[in-house]
């Protein structure tokens, strides 16, 4: 996933933390109602019910189904123990997440172009690239596009095409070229700051299909060739020290989105622990 510079680098990071937050769904959030008191007039037949009975000596009382558990064999990607996890927050599409034990089954070349295009055409993609081009409007980025709604639908094209180049060269059609496994294998285990590092360098190491580490060529060719694209349709973007900063901020952007994918099962489980609690 990519997107193009805008004046302001910390104001941006700052509307992208406010722009994710906004568009997360917002019963993820809400608190857990909480369970009704038992009716002193109740039935006594239906006190005594299987479904109504207190809990026994030692016995669990379980208030809400617990997640499956781990299915056996190689996760697909973006697999947890909690099912299938395709929306990091809710909002950025994750199909490309797998877990250590994928590592060296590789992926056929119809399964690397069926992840970027999912990555690439996921729904969210678009409202993220909508409401970037209200921002970069209101900015009057790239003042060559104007204003009004042929300005901001300039707007929402190129930074749609940003993103689906991005995605489709990095994830898709660079994977396939160098024989490199597209997919990002979490650490899960370990030091948060270990975690953290590892998720970051995943930028410049990948797996290639036989499961060996070897230099993130899709990742830096892909992007470049992005930055390249993106020249055709900037054209107040056209020197070397705008492409070369473009092709950084995709970089950037992409470590940033692999932490994400690294710690998000973390925050599932613990916010799924918080608000379906086990009485015993």
């Amino acid at each position: 996933m990519s997107f193009r510079k805008i004046p302001n680098r910390l104001f941006t990071t700052i509307q992208y933390g406010l722009l994710v937050a906004a568009l997360t769904p917002c019963q993820s959030f809400g608190q857990a109602p909480p369970a009704p008191a038992p009716s002193a007039s109740a039935d006594p037949q239906q006190a005594n019910s299987p479904n109504q009975r207190p809990p026994q000596p030692g016995q669990v009382q379980q208030t809400a189904p617990l997640p499956p558990k781990k299915e056996p064999g190689v996760p697909a990607p973006g697999k947890t123990p909690e099912g299938e996890d395709k929306r990091v927050l809710g909002v950025l599409p994750n199909y490309r997440t797998a877990e250590m034990s994928a590592v060296g089954h590789p992926l056929t070349t119809g399964q690397k172009l069926r992840i970027a295009a999912k990555d690439s055409f996921d729904y969210p993609l678009m409202i993220l690239g909508a409401a970037y081009a209200g921002i970069y409007q209101l900015e009057n980025s790239h003042p060559e596009f104007g204003q009004g709604a042929e300005g901001y639908f300039k707007r929402f094209g190129t930074s749609y095409c940003d993103q689906v180049d991005g995605n489709m060269m990095t994830e898709g059609f660079m994977p396939i070229l160098f024989k490199e496994d597209p997919r990002y294998f979490r650490m899960a285990e370990g030091s948060k700051s270990k975690r953290f590092w590892y998720a970051v360098t995943r930028i410049f190491v990948t797996r290639t299909d036989s499961g060996h580490e070897t230099f993130n060529f899709a990742e830096f060719v892909g992007n470049g060739i992005d930055a390249g694209v993106g020249l055709s349709y900037y054209p107040d973007n056209r020197d070397v020290p705008d492409y070369l900063q473009n092709w950084g901020t995709q970089l950037g952007t992409d470590a940033a989105s692999q932490v994400l994918k690294e710690f998000w099962p973390d925050v599932k489980r613990w916010w799924y622990a918080r608000h379906h609690k086990v009485i015993q």
